[in-house]
């Protein structure tokens, strides 16, 4: 797990491309292996370059900017608990984006706070109320997962405070008529058809059995994934958020003769399902979304993780190479599972407050009315919240890490 240290900032000045359909330059893919009988296609080439927008905005923009001394940006999710990872990637991501924008612009000191939610929706609300009490926080980054965002969408839409969630993709969190709530990504009605046309086409799954946890995102993802595969889904099953023993699931999946496994829920018990999915001789492929495309699945399901795939409407920071760079020497590791996505949701606001939108009021219009590109894609929201054209990559584990094979819806 990555800690919050203090740090110093490297600038980050990109020279970049249009991402949206973006063509990449891919190679082969070294020491990739089949599916030892399973009939997938496994030796799936790996991402090597992407192209990013020429005109991205980036957070230290012309170094004019004046507001005043109290003027605060908060993160609201995650920093501890089972999925932490998840949430501490756009912790740092937005940190990156803040020290850019206070080194270039020092009549213009953005306060960071942080507000740890344990990623649980339970918990969630007291730190969100806390935030929103107080007046010197004009717009959040997060929450992360969609379970808590579900529980607090309420809260900032009761004071007009603008968040921004990188992360949180369920498709009805959009239509809660909040004012407030900006989704910055692909939701899963986008997801679940790229997972399912992933694993049919790409891999060539003929029979896909889907298991889905009890969470918000899970429920969600399963049932638009489920729509998708249409005749390749064999079967499915549920399970539960903190579950260890996946035996009697696996015992289905086996008997079903599956090829591939899709798993609509988070690492935490993404990575124990898997190893024991292997233990049993499981020999196809196993599919995980966003919640489990993080290391912290590897270090944890270890050599059972070669097998694993990735869907997420993340953007691979790592092969942007200047916020890499950047993000590595901020935090001594690589960029995770939406790092950039934080950092293009906390450019959205600087930029706001830039241009003197320095209350919650301003601040919120400023955002309903964006229009400008990102390091990791263009930002402009309809009226619920939802992004145009949003981006879905696909992921393996390959040597031991996360590798980008390229967009796949």
């Amino acid at each position: 797990m990555i800690r919050k240290k203090v740090m110093t900032t490297l600038g980050v000045a990109a020279t970049v491309a249009l991402l949206m359909t973006s063509c990449a330059n891919q190679a082969a893919a070294p020491g990739s292996t089949t599916g030892s009988g399973s009939g997938l296609n496994l030796d799936i080439p790996v991402l090597t370059s992407i192209q990013t927008p020429k005109d991205a905005v980036l957070p230290a923009g012309d170094g004019k900017a004046v507001c005043p001394s109290t003027t605060t940006l908060a993160y609201i999710g995650a920093e501890t608990g089972a999925n932490a990872q998840l949430g501490i990637n756009i912790f740092n991501g937005i940190q990156l984006a803040i020290n850019e924008h206070n080194k270039a612009n020092a009549g213009c000191q953005v306060a960071f706070k942080k507000f740890d939610t344990e990623g649980d929706p339970t918990k969630a609300t007291g730190p969100v109320t806390q935030a929103t009490k107080e007046s010197d926080i004009i717009g959040v980054i997060g929450l992360p997962f969609s379970g808590e965002s579900k529980a607090t969408g309420n809260i900032f839409e009761q004071v007009k405070l603008v968040h921004i969630t990188p992360a949180a993709t369920n498709p009805g969190l959009t239509t809660n008529g909040w004012s407030t709530f900006f989704r910055g990504l692909g939701n899963d009605a986008v997801q679940g058809p790229a997972a399912a046309k992933f694993m049919t086409e790409k891999l060539g799954a003929k029979k896909v059995y889907l298991v889905q946890d009890d969470s918000d995102y899970g429920i969600g993802l399963g049932g638009t994934t489920t729509k998708a595969l249409g005749t390749a889904l064999i079967g499915s099953d549920k399970v539960t958020t903190g579950q260890k023993d996946f035996s009697a699931t696996i015992s289905k999946i086996i008997n079903a003769g599956a090829d591939a496994v899709f798993y609509s829920g988070y690492f935490a018990e993404g990575a124990p399902f898997d190893q024991q999915l292997m233990a049993k001789g499981f020999k196809g492929a196993f599919v995980g979304p966003d919640g489990v495309k993080d290391d912290q699945f590897i270090k944890q399901a270890g050599d059972a993780s070669a097998n694993a795939f990735f869907t997420c409407p993340c953007i691979p920071g790592e092969l942007i190479p200047t916020f890499a760079k950047a993000y590595t020497a901020l935090t001594n590791a690589q960029p995770g599972t939406y790092s950039i996505e934080g950092y293009d949701a906390a450019t959205v606001l600087l930029s706001g407050i830039d241009k003197g939108n320095q209350d919650r009021p301003k601040l919120l219009d400023w955002v309903k009315n964006y229009d400008a590109s990102g390091l990791s894609k263009h930002y402009k929201w309809n009226s619920t919240g939802e992004l145009q054209a949003p981006a879905v990559y696909g992921y393996r584990v390959m040597n031991g890490k996360i590798v980008p094979i390229g967009p796949i819806g």
